[in-house]
């Protein structure tokens, strides 16, 4: 089975970019990275994918993809945007990064908190040959909801016990009690995705 590698060291998205890749490209085996981290100094969430899939690819050989994503609230300005992971600090600490967030949206009613999820996936195929060029590709997918008070549900990740996306019939539930598979099929990175597949369709492998 050929591969192509995600610039992540999360088993999490590994494994859920898997089950999104195997619906275009089940011939594809996605694998995580394990060589140095690039250091992500990019100001959006595309500077820093690419910057991240380059370095995948460099170091590599391998197709590379690299997803930068974060939650985007409107009344934050559109923070913690690409400091999602870091907004409690460099730990990289999910749960003070949730409760982070919940603290500064402490005393936002209802209405006003409005949110996004939002993906930006690049993949960058290194030259295959002496006659070809490396190629890169830049997609975008938006998740929109508003944000809980409260976390709910033992699934997921990140922001997503407090992410409540918009348009569910019935009672309305955060990610985080979403199972894996209605996760997959509406997130931002299956929005990204759906204009990702058709690249990944025409992708060459070794």
């Amino acid at each position: 089975m050929a591969q192509i590698v995600l610039a992540t060291h999360n088993p999490h998205k590994v494994e859920e970019f898997q089950a999104i890749v195997a619906a275009t490209r089940p011939d594809l085996e996605v694998v995580g990275y394990n060589g140095p981290e690039p250091v992500e100094d990019g100001t959006t969430f595309a500077e820093n994918a690419l910057i991240k899939a380059r370095a995948a690819a460099a170091h590599t050989g391998l197709p590379a993809l690299a997803d930068d994503s974060g939650i985007c609230v409107d009344v934050l300005g559109g923070a913690p945007g690409v400091f999602s992971a870091y907004w409690a600090g460099h730990a990289k600490d999910a749960a003070a990064n949730l409760n982070l967030l919940l603290d500064q949206l402490l005393d936002i009613r209802d209405p006003h908190r409005t949110a996004q999820f939002v993906s930006t996936i690049a993949l960058v195929v290194p030259r295959l040959s002496r006659s070809s060029e490396t190629v890169e590709h830049v997609v975008e997918g938006v998740w929109p909801g508003r944000l809980a008070t409260a976390a709910s549900g033992q699934g997921g990740f990140g922001y997503d016990p407090i992410f409540v996306p918009d348009g569910q019939d019935g009672a309305e539930r955060s990610v985080g009690e979403w199972s894996a598979d209605e996760k997959n099929a509406a997130s931002h990175r299956a929005r990204a995705f759906q204009a990702l597949a058709p690249l990944l369709a025409d992708l060459p492998v070794r």
